[in-house]
């Protein structure tokens, strides 16, 4: 069994706007802002019209435009260049990370017009694999359905996500890996970027190396890369496999803009199987510095106008990061600070086992039972920490 080395090693002017296309190029200073509603390839700093970068787009096989997974803006850019698109490629499919590849059957559904968006939410398991407000999604969805689009489950399961966090790829058995292959070795600057993430997101108290050695710290470390490299890896297979078909349509992949950003994540996998076609755009609004948009970031990119981020939705809130597991129950691996879930005595590596004297088989279970919350009221909960098992209460304010 291969190993995974982780660790080091239009034409024309579309819609006839001749004289838009002749404003498609102008030079911009290196490393200066783009300016706000323009597109800009980082490969020069030279600004590019929108129809002549949709014709561009239009003649790849894969365009992977990226998200921040919360911002409005985002998704209504997303939106934008998708219905552009389709204006040039009536053949044209969605891929969307969002949802793990055994729910396909349910988007073909959603997409012939046989289930209603509470169905869809619901037998995609939305709150167990995906958690962010599906009203940011709901868009594109509808325009893939309005439009008969094909819409592509590109990720695996949380089962399957699970197994190699715990285990590591190579203990999961070949039956058991949902057809994908083994991923191209990791990038030195994707490992680099991964490794800050992986600080951001380990329990508090291992931050600092504390609880955990250096061995410890670097099998984790490498299992959290393996996790990663299977979801770009899913996702290049699902698109990479669609793009073999005979008259295979436009591939348009919807998926977070770390997959995509320097040519890492999904860029290098497709690359790894031959497909070669493919064009990263990316919003930009000052989440990176300017300085970041060199040669390589991504084919173009679009500015946004920089928005203050939007208030929290009035509807009680934990304040819990939650991870999953196969063998069931919700893991608090990180928590807001002066939250409902840090007064109530939760601790990072606690297992919320049950909710309301109901037992919790998956995050969802959490997330439902959260919702459910009147402001002023209180949630037994229910945890296991290392051996004991202890009785919490989250007191949600008026």
């Amino acid at each position: 069994m291969a190993r995974i080395n982780t660790l080091p090693r239009f034409r024309k002017s579309v819609f006839g706007v001749a004289a838009l296309a002749a404003f498609a190029v102008e030079a911009a200073a290196a490393g200066a802002c783009p300016a706000p509603a323009t597109w800009t390839k980082p490969a020069d700093h030279r600004a590019v019209a929108y129809p002549a970068l949709l014709a561009e787009a239009s003649r790849q096989n894969v365009v992977l435009l990226g998200e921040r997974h919360d911002n409005p803006d985002h998704h209504r850019w997303q939106l934008q260049v998708v219905s552009g698109l389709y204006a040039l490629r009536g053949d044209l499919a969605l891929g969307f990370e969002m949802f793990p590849r055994d729910v396909q059957p349910v988007l073909d559904a959603w997409v012939a017009g046989q289930l209603t968006e509470k169905e869809l939410l619901e037998q995609t398991r939305w709150d167990d694999t995906w958690r962010f407000d599906p009203k940011l999604y709901l868009p594109l969805f509808h325009f893939a359905r309005l439009n008969h689009i094909p819409m592509l489950a590109l990720n695996v399961n949380e089962s399957l996500l699970a197994a190699v966090r715990e285990q590591g790829w190579d203990a999961v058995p070949l039956s058991q890996r949902q057809g994908i292959t083994d991923p191209a070795p990791a990038q030195r600057d994707y490992l680099e970027m991964l490794a800050a993430s992986f600080m951001h997101h380990v329990p508090a108290g291992d931050r600092s190396g504390h609880g955990m050695n250096k061995e410890q710290q670097l099998r984790a470390f490498q299992r959290f890369v393996e996790g990663q490299l299977l979801w770009d890896r899913a996702m290049a297979l699902t698109l990479a496999e669609a793009g073999a078909r005979k008259h295979a349509p436009l591939l348009v992949g919807i998926m977070g803009s770390g997959h995509i950003s320097n040519g890492f994540g999904v860029p290098h996998q497709l690359a790894d199987l031959g497909v070669t076609k493919v064009m990263t755009l990316l919003p930009f609004d000052g989440q990176v510095s300017c300085d970041d948009l060199t040669p390589g970031f991504a084919s173009a990119v679009f500015a946004l106008e920089p928005r203050p981020a939007a208030p929290a939705a009035d509807r009680p809130r934990l304040g819990v990061f939650l991870n999953g597991s196969r063998d069931g129950g919700a893991q608090v691996v990180e928590l807001a600070p002066d939250s409902v879930a840090a007064a109530s005595g939760l601790q990072s590596g606690d297992w919320i086992v049950a909710v309301a004297g109901r037992h919790v088989a998956g995050v969802g279970d959490v997330i439902r039972a959260v919702k459910q919350v009147t402001p002023g009221t209180w949630l037994p909960m229910t945890v296991r920490r290392g051996e004991q098992q202890l009785d919490l209460v989250a007191k949600f304010p008026p």
